[in-house]
């Protein structure tokens, strides 16, 4: 298996990007897409615990916005062709907190890459000096 083929690391990337941009507009149906539709999905948030797709996109419906974010820093691990993790860590622009996406990613048969889990937590306020740099 090969680990981070470049080619990999650039479709998830674009896929991460993609989402990245419907967050920021509040897309619901190209976040919706993003996942793979199936009970199994699963998506834990700030104030959340969603097992399924019909969970999800719940959420997704009761989202009017949101809070905006500036991003400090990106990873991407592809291992093999069909497989990837997608790693973000943010501020939010509107109260200072830092936050922490992972996005597990696999290419589906004839449906592309999905989003199979998802994991969106908040650091506590704290001195920004303890968050590790690396």
């Amino acid at each position: 298996m090969q680990i981070d083929d470049p080619a990999t690391i650039a479709e998830a990337r674009a896929v991460f990007d993609r989402y990245e941009q419907a967050i920021a507009t509040n897309d619901a149906a190209v976040l919706d897409g993003s996942f793979w539709a199936d009970p199994r999905t699963v998506r834990f948030g700030t104030t959340e615990i969603l097992y399924g797709i019909e969970a999800i996109r719940a959420f997704r419906n009761s989202v009017a916005r949101y809070a905006p974010r500036a991003t400090r820093r990106i990873h991407i691990t592809a291992f093999g062709r069909d497989f990837a993790c997608t790693h973000l860590e943010y501020v939010r622009t509107d109260s200072g907190l830092v936050g922490r996406k992972t996005k597990i990613m696999a290419r589906l048969p004839e449906l592309g890459w999905r989003v199979v889990s998802a994991h969106v937590s908040l650091l506590a306020a704290q001195d920004p000096g303890r968050v590790a740099k690396s």
